[in-house]
């Protein structure tokens, strides 16, 4: 399926048989929609962990987000590895999660936890390039959350994936992928090293495709090296930390407020991407991003007192350094 490329009702089919079949379903009740962002992984660049930082910005701003993410499997440090570092109970039951999300308006189901799949992460660790199981499987989500941000590794994914989306019930959408300066290798995310593909969902169903650049957005382009994770899992957990508490204010901080901007778009809290990424930055120097992190802690966690402590450990390894 591969090699001759899955059209959207396969993709969708094949979700389907992921969420009836094997996937713990909860329903939290909260007073706005529910949203997840997420990449597929498995593409060409090798980036740090900018969906997470980018939705703890969004959750700050009082959207509610339900992520659905994984432990690396070609990357150094993955969602699931970051947030158990730092504090979130990623091995808890469903429940427990629920809980976080209309509490503290974030929650993160670990896609490789027999907690939330069954099977799947026997089969996903064992597939080192990208398939239309990676797109699927990170689509199988416990809530159905309706808006999405969503990153693919292949530019040839970004309009059959929203197209696959619609079928799957997503109200709205943004699919995209990155690319470096010259276009040959790509990731799952808005880039600040070259342009993006994007394509929108909109509430009719219409699909709108287009490209952006860092430029359109005051940036400039900063180059592949400053975004690679860190060659320890340790360092890149305080730098996701400095990102949060405003004390790293370069190439990685910017990424992240550009791949929160469309969240903020997408559910009504900025004009277009351009005010939604000045409002990403002004959460991170508020100090409203780390709070957060921190209620997220304290409200997904089976031992709320352990995952703080873990958590003030880490800032205290972070002022140090």
């Amino acid at each position: 399926m591969t090699a001759k490329g899955a059209i959207p009702e396969e993709i969708a089919g094949i979700w389907k048989a992921i969420y009836e079949y094997d996937t713990m379903k909860v329903s939290p009740v909260v007073s706005s929609p529910l949203v997840e962002n997420c990449g597929t992984g498995m593409d060409a660049l090798n980036t740090f962990n900018i969906s997470t930082a980018a939705s703890i910005v969004a959750a700050a701003n009082g959207i509610c987000m339900a992520k659905h993410g994984a432990r690396a499997i070609t990357s150094r440090c993955g969602a699931v590895d970051i947030l158990e570092a730092i504090g979130v109970d990623v091995e808890c039951e469903v429940e427990i999660v629920k809980r976080s999300i209309e509490k503290a308006g974030i929650g993160i189901f670990n896609g490789m936890s027999p907690e939330v799949h069954l099977q799947l992460a026997r089969i996903l660790s064992q597939i080192r390039f990208g398939t239309f199981l990676n797109i699927a499987a990170s689509l199988a989500n416990p809530v159905l959350p309706h808006y999405a941000v969503r990153g693919v590794y292949s530019r040839d994914l970004v309009e059959s994936v929203a197209m696959a989306m619609s079928e799957m019930g997503y109200q709205r959408a943004f699919v995209v992928h990155g690319v470096n300066e010259d276009g040959t290798e790509g990731m799952d995310e808005v880039s600040t090293i070259g342009e993006t593909i994007i394509a929108e969902l909109h509430e009719e169903g219409e699909i709108t495709t287009y490209t952006v650049t860092p430029e359109e957005f005051g940036m400039q382009r900063t180059d592949a090296h400053a975004l690679l994770p860190a060659a320890e899992k340790k360092e890149e957990v305080l730098y996701f930390l400095k990102i949060l508490s405003d004390m790293e204010q370069g190439p990685k901080a910017d990424i992240v407020c550009l791949n929160a901007a469309p969240i903020l778009y997408l559910m009504g809290k900025a004009r277009d991407l351009s005010e939604g990424v000045e409002i990403a930055r002004k959460t991170l120097e508020s100090g409203k991003a780390l709070l957060k992190l921190r209620e997220w802690i304290r409200e997904q966690n089976s031992d709320a007192e352990q995952g703080e402590n873990k958590l003030e450990c880490m800032l205290r390894e972070m002022g140090a350094n």
